[in-house]
């Protein structure tokens, strides 16, 4: 496997959102250029052409932190190390760039993407409580 990470194309990171299982109820491209506008930094990753991950994030608190807001890797390509090698290149960009350290927020239902960012170094900060307990946010953090 040979996968390229490709900076910069918001088209094909929202096509691919589009094809995640997990979003339920997928953000429309509008929102995806209103919040990546400015300080944004947007990543495919492409095997053979073929978009099989993304991810993408802003600054969004103006804090020195930078906010990993949307992500995803097509399910035949998740023990791949597309999401490991797409959170490496932010990573490394964000401390490029001067963040401090990477937020992101998830959902309970979500233990993949739970397991994902502790296994990288991700704290828990926060919760949001929900009546549906599958649905209660959790807000973590990496320092860079």
């Amino acid at each position: 496997m040979n996968l390229r990470i490709v900076s910069g194309d918001l088209k094909k990171a929202f096509n691919l959102s589009k094809q995640i299982g997990e979003f339920e109820n997928p953000y429309n491209i509008d929102e995806y250029e209103k919040r990546l506008k400015d300080s944004s930094l947007i990543l495919t990753g492409e095997i053979e052409e073929k978009v099989v991950g993304f991810k993408v994030g802003y600054d969004r608190y103006n804090d020195g932190s930078f906010y990993s807001w949307m992500g995803g890797v097509l399910l035949d390509y998740r023990s791949k190390d597309v999401a490991s090698e797409l959170a490496v290149f932010q990573e490394k960009w964000a401390i490029d760039n001067g963040y401090k350290s990477i937020k992101l927020k998830t959902r309970k239902k979500h233990e993949g993407m739970l397991a994902f960012a502790i296994e990288r170094g991700f704290k828990i900060l926060h919760y949001e409580p929900h009546k549906d307990i599958c649905e209660v946010r959790i807000w973590m953090e990496k320092i860079l």
